[in-house]
């Protein structure tokens, strides 16, 4: 007959027993609870699993990588410069003024694009003043061109006007720049710019002014308040005495 003293003994050996059984049982060849086949059918699934959101990943990088350029980036935080070029421009047409440049090809044959002469700009031109007006306190905007045939129109937001001068006059873009085919049938082609001189007087500076441009035309849409740069642009601009 075993004594009470030894009970203890007993149960403390079952207990390491069962704990030593949850981890690896030599009866049923578990291991934590499983077998090997269902431990090969997890390791499946999870292998399976993540593949595929490996798969995913890599698709949707190679996606987005298509739609970037080779040369331009797709997002930029700075207004991209005119793009002219003397050299570039004497190899296009010197097309007559006044009249639209329209033109009968091939499917796909690329269309030849007018001269854009720097002089049309004037005293924005830089080629008599290299500061573009900012040395006297009159700066030029160079730079709104868009692919139509509408116009520019800037306006100063206070009570009282500020006084402007475009280039070209009214601020309209020659017809002959137009039609524009697309980049892949018009590759020479340059956007023709239209530029803003602002007359400002004495009593403009030392103020921040802000000015906004929209381009007016048939058709255009430059009020639209879910995007505020659709069509219109505006900057602030400040002329120290």
């Amino acid at each position: 007959m075993a004594s009470n003293e030894d009970k203890p003994t007993v149960k403390e050996d079952e207990n390491a027993g069962s704990w030593k059984d949850s981890i690896f049982n030599p009866r049923t060849g578990e291991f934590c609870g499983r077998t090997a086949k269902s431990w090969g059918l997890i390791l499946l699934f999870y292998l399976v699993f993540y593949a595929f959101l490996a798969g995913m990943f890599v698709l949707t990088i190679w996606v987005m990588l298509l739609t970037l350029d080779d040369y331009v980036p797709k997002y930029r935080d700075r207004v991209p410069h005119p793009e002219y070029n003397d050299t570039e421009q004497e190899r296009n047409e010197a097309c007559l003024a006044g009249d639209y440049f329209e033109q009968e090809g091939k499917v796909g044959e690329q269309r030849k694009a007018c001269q854009f002469k720097r002089s049309s700009l004037s005293r924005c031109s830089g080629l008599s003043d290299s500061t573009f007006g900012y040395a006297e306190g009159r700066p030029c905007i160079i730079g709104l061109k868009p692919r139509g045939d509408p116009y520019v129109n800037c306006t100063a937001k206070r009570d009282t006007p500020v006084q402007m001068q475009y280039f070209p006059s009214e601020g309209r873009f020659d017809k002959m720049y137009f039609p524009y085919y697309g980049n892949k049938l018009h590759e020479r082609y340059v956007q023709p710019l239209v530029a803003v001189k602002l007359l400002l007087n004495k009593e403009d500076y030392n103020t921040e002014l802000t000015i906004e441009c929209r381009i007016e035309g048939s058709d255009l849409r430059n009020n639209d308040d879910r995007d505020k740069f659709l069509g219109r642009v505006t900057f602030r601009i400040t002329v120290k005495e």
